[in-house]
């Protein structure tokens, strides 16, 4: 990805999220320069805690089609796959494009409701990951969407409405898009707690994403933080 591109992207999902009536903290718009002054003891647990903006294309070369765009609200963080605070949540805000697909993985601790907050239709496939971790087993699927039990085949899909949700738990896989046609989507997440360094198994594997530095950093991602 082009830092340009990762540039537009933020700008345009403000504004987005604004559309959508969903207001982020103040932080969430400062730049990398009004950062400078504030990078301090009081703003240690955002730094350190994961949170804020992330974009990746999952190393696709093709953000619209294989990407995510998303803003970490809130989360607590880990030492030794244990909460090492009382903040045992974590919270994040979306921008999912139609056709835009989030890659097959599963969490093996993460428990999460992704949540159709506005916009169009979100495309949820779900099936269980085999014992070797590498492809999606056979059994089907049960999972509850808003509290009412749901039953699928492997593999199977569900579309959620805006204001539907559906709450997966630990190792069950799940790949998302936005239905093809439909506007953007404003997709939430509350789940435990999040770790994307350690808690993503994606099932076919992705490749490390490659920013180029083709025009200076607007905002950092929440990996880019100076300590």
């Amino acid at each position: 990805m082009n830092r340009s591109q990762i540039n537009r992207l933020i700008d345009d999902a403000i504004s987005f999220f604004s559309e959508h009536k969903l207001a982020l903290p103040p932080w969430a718009y400062w730049t990398c320069e009004q950062w400078q002054d504030k990078l301090n003891q009081d703003t240690l647990e955002i730094r350190t805690h994961g949170m804020g903006w992330n974009i990746t294309d999952f190393g696709s070369g093709d953000f619209d089609k294989q990407g995510l765009l998303l803003f970490i609200l809130r989360n607590g963080r880990m030492e030794n796959e244990k909460a090492c605070t009382t903040k045992t949540y974590a919270e994040k805000a979306m921008m999912v494009r139609p056709g835009q697909t989030t890659p097959w993985h599963f969490h093996w601790m993460k428990t999460e409701d992704l949540i159709n907050r506005g916009g169009g239709r979100l495309e949820v496939e779900l099936g269980w990951a085999t014992d070797d971790e590498t492809n999606i087993d056979q059994r089907p699927v049960e999972v509850q969407v808003d509290g009412i039990t749901r039953r699928i085949p492997a593999g199977g899909k569900i579309i959620l409405e805006p204001g539907e949700s559906v709450t997966l738990p630990p190792k069950l896989c799940h790949q998302f898009c936005g239905f093809h046609g439909d506007a953007k989507i404003c997709v939430g997440e509350v789940s435990s707690l999040n770790d994307d360094g350690t808690d993503n198994c994606f099932l076919f594997g992705i490749k490390p994403r490659q920013i180029t530095e083709d025009e200076p950093r607007k905002f950092y991602l929440c990996s880019e933080y100076p300590v």
